[in-house]
């Protein structure tokens, strides 16, 4: 079921619910500049077979209200309007997945809404923590140390975004998912390409909105709040991240008291579908403890 839910005056939020609604809430919350629909339909059917899953498009994606140069917002309030949809469904407390910034608007509503999480589990993230990492030998790293975006992506998200045709922009769109997802698995363009098309279909056109990365990212540090988390927390470790590669998935559950990591086997910062299974079985087992 699809439905809107006004976040703020002149700002509304696109909003699909899949599976049993008396089942436990799962909230699933994308990447910055991605739609909701960036979940893969397969892997939320999957999430679907024993939770009521919910995604959502952010604020300046999909079929959510684009109007970030009228209104801007701070990064922050993404994670505000996660509540809000949860408010909106009528959702007290649900399961959050959060990938890339969803991850870090995860940590946001770990620190800052407790309440209203049932647990977390954060994939292809970083910590909004100030605490060093401590590696197995004792050394301690800061977190400004630690290993950085993977320096072809970086390159690709430095050049301008030219608007040459549809065809284009989804060659472009499936160049940047083939550097996302690593090198360990192999890279099914076609399938990446029929998901990229369903989300152009989806938002009504196929522009590319620059709003989370300007967004004001000032106030996002939670080193106090995620040590004395109370949410059980799953970190998702990938062994071919190139944006918050190893050991930041370990620094991450390091920052937050009491989180557990596992690995999934080739996984980079992407969700194709060799990493459905595993991870599907990991969000399950962690949402069945808790």
């Amino acid at each position: 079921m699809e439905r809107f839910i006004d976040a703020a005056p002149g700002v509304r939020l696109w909003t699909e619910d899949r599976g049993d609604t008396d089942a436990s809430p799962m909230l699933l919350i994308m990447g910055a500049q991605a739609s909701g629909l960036g979940w893969p339909d397969e892997l939320v059917d999957m999430l679907a077979s024993r939770h009521r899953v919910i995604r959502y498009d952010h604020r300046d994606t999909g079929r959510s209200t684009w109007a970030f140069d009228q209104r801007p917002y701070p990064l922050s309030q993404l994670a505000e309007d996660a509540v809000t949809v949860l408010d909106g469904l009528g959702v007290e407390r649900a399961h959050i997945v959060g990938m890339s910034l969803g991850g870090m608007l995860a940590q946001l509503l770990i620190a800052d809404h407790p309440d209203r999480l049932l647990s977390a589990t954060l994939i292809g993230t970083s910590a909004l923590s100030t605490v060093p990492y401590i590696q197995p030998d004792g050394t301690r790293i800061p977190p400004e140390e630690l290993p950085g975006i993977a320096p072809d992506l970086l390159e690709m998200w430095c050049r301008p975004v030219v608007d040459l045709g549809l065809e284009a922009e989804l060659e472009r769109r499936v160049e940047h998912w083939r550097i996302l997802g690593g090198d360990q698995l192999p890279f099914d363009a076609e399938y990446v390409r029929a998901l990229e098309r369903r989300v152009i279909e989806h938002t009504g056109h196929y522009a590319t909105s620059t709003a989370h990365a300007r967004a004001d990212a000032s106030d996002l540090d939670r080193t106090e709040q995620l040590a004395g988390v109370t949410v059980p927390t799953l970190v998702t470790s990938a062994p071919a991240e190139p944006v918050s590669p190893p050991p930041h998935p370990d620094h991450l559950a390091q920052a937050i008291q009491g989180a557990r990591i596992i690995e999934i086997p080739g996984m980079g910062h992407a969700l194709p579908p060799e990493v459905h299974t595993p991870l599907v079985a990991a969000i399950l087992d962690h949402t069945t403890r808790h």
